[in-house]
């Protein structure tokens, strides 16, 4: 991961050229090798940057981490987070070497990112066994429907949380 406390943290960013995307897209595949080369996770990387400077980065750490949830998207999201001292990485792009996944995207989303970048699609994934379609297929469908049951249990303390999160000026809307 990238350590890069010189960061600036203004929300300017230059823009980066067409070569720039190429090279942050190069970074993102070689960073899937590598992590899949040394058993971390899956073949995926992912590198986050603002302007021209990259702020966080990461291969997949799902097998080195035990989680599930270790993509290449989330943990460079985390790297970011942190070297910016920030949760909202507005003025940021990510390069991934595939197609971002349901949660992955979702957490793009909650990170206002300005632009994704992706190599590989989802369909592609799909045909070498990654099943993000399948588990976005199944998100599409009402709780009842999937294969893993929702259901909702009514408890007033629940709203009340809401409710004072919202009153601290906690909740977060997607989008800008």
């Amino acid at each position: 991961m990238t350590r890069n406390t010189t960061l600036p943290l203004s929300r300017t960013k230059n823009t980066p050229s067409a070569a720039d995307r190429r090279r942050f897209m190069q970074m993102a595949i070689d960073l899937s090798e590598q992590t899949l080369d040394a058993g971390k996770g899956g073949p995926f990387g992912a590198i986050i940057v603002r302007g021209t400077r990259i702020a966080g980065s990461s291969g997949n750490c799902v097998f080195k981490h035990n989680d599930p949830t270790a993509h290449a998207e989330i943990m460079a999201i985390r790297d970011a987070c942190e070297n910016l001292g920030t949760n909202d990485l507005t003025g940021c792009d990510i390069y991934s070497s595939g197609e971002p996944c349901p949660m992955c995207m979702a957490a793009i989303y909650w990170a206002r990112i300005d632009t994704v970048y992706f190599c590989n699609t989802e369909k592609e994934a799909l045909e070498y066994g990654f099943i993000d379609k399948v588990i976005l297929e199944e998100l599409r469908k009402a709780p009842e429907n999937r294969k893993i049951k929702s259901r909702k249990i009514t408890n007033p303390g629940g709203l009340a949380i809401f409710k004072k999160a919202k009153a601290m000026g906690i909740a977060h809307a997607v989008g800008k």
